[in-house]
């Protein structure tokens, strides 16, 4: 909210009641929920790859958070969303539809790596090839921008929840382990790491418990952080990858800008230890994690909002 900053953090989760069809829970009530229901109610994520999936239930999620606020019925307030860099005319309606139906006077749709590298204090709006590569839970998006535009980019389906099934898949894989959703995120937040080796093999562990896929019966195991790197590398090569293809697509001069600036990492899979290192040797261009990079989406769009006038011009080029 403008003057105050963040007021509300929570996962975009609903539980939903199959019996009584009604939804039951929002947000971090729901996710606390993950795994552990009765077969009659059901968890949704009704965000997928950074766009609707279940429209419904986005509704719910919109107006649980509205409702929260404590504004008045009267007052309606604007909305700016991050979307992909890459959304589609139609999914970008659904997202100002369901904003319109849940009670907001108007709504802003802004790519996100326009809302990340604003969050970050780049300088976009000056003739500089600015690189950011922000690493969310559903997109990756990875985008050159200059004189307030996006130059080249690209949005990648590989982020924070793609790691989280990789760490799984590994798991039952390599020790017949079967973790859930929750624990699986555990996992990345505290020992996750973007590299195999590690500064004076000081390998962090951690003892993970779960299901054994041969007996069913209760399993622990000591894991490490090499093995949780091991685990993503698929998922991290993906990352490297784009971000490659997004200089390769960029203007030499902008190119050279990056070269001297370095490339800036933000989002909560920026948080995953030695990503700047990873990025780093194989692009062969420095790169930065943001300052609390879990919020530089959050933070751009509060930049927008508090001048909405001064980023019109921003907002009608970037939908």
């Amino acid at each position: 909210m403008p003057g105050k900053g963040v007021v509300i953090t929570e996962p975009t989760v609903v539980a939903y009641d199959e019996i009584s069809q009604r939804i039951i829970a929002v947000g971090k009530e729901a996710k606390e929920m993950i795994g552990k229901t009765p077969s009659e109610i059901k968890i949704y994520r009704p965000l997928k790859e950074g766009v609707i999936a279940d429209y419904k239930a986005t509704l719910a999620i919109l107006r649980h958070f509205l409702n929260k606020l404590k504004l008045t019925r009267f007052f309606k307030p604007i909305l700016v969303v991050s979307v992909p860099a890459g959304i589609t005319s139609t999914e970008k309606r659904a997202i100002i539809d369901a904003a319109l139906e849940a009670g907001v006077r108007e709504v802003h749709p802004i790519k996100e790596p326009i809302l990340a590298a604003l969050g970050a204090e780049m300088p976009i709006q000056g003739p500089l090839g600015n690189m950011i590569v922000n690493i969310g839970g559903g997109t990756t998006e990875i985008a050159v921008i200059s004189l307030g535009g996006i130059v080249a980019f690209e949005s990648l389906k590989i982020a924070g929840d793609k790691m989280d099934e990789a760490i799984r898949e590994y798991l039952r894989r390599k020790f017949n382990l079967a973790v859930g959703e929750k624990t699986a995120e555990k996992i990345k937040i505290e020992i996750g790491s973007a590299l195999m080796r590690q500064k004076n093999n000081n390998h962090l562990s951690l003892d993970v418990s779960g299901v054994d896929l041969i007996s069913g019966l209760p399993k622990q195991i000591k894991l490490y952080s090499f093995q949780v790197a091991e685990s993503l590398q698929k998922e991290l090569r993906e990352i490297v990858i784009g971000v490659k293809r997004v200089l390769a697509e960029t203007l030499p001069e902008l190119v050279a800008d990056i070269m001297e600036r370095g490339i800036f990492l933000s989002g909560g899979g920026a948080l995953l230890r030695d990503i700047d290192v990873l990025v780093s040797e194989q692009t062969g261009v420095k790169a930065f994690i943001v300052d609390d990079p879990l919020y530089s989406v959050a933070r751009g769009t509060g930049k927008v909002l508090e001048k909405i006038d001064l980023y019109t011009k921003l907002v009608q080029s970037h939908l």
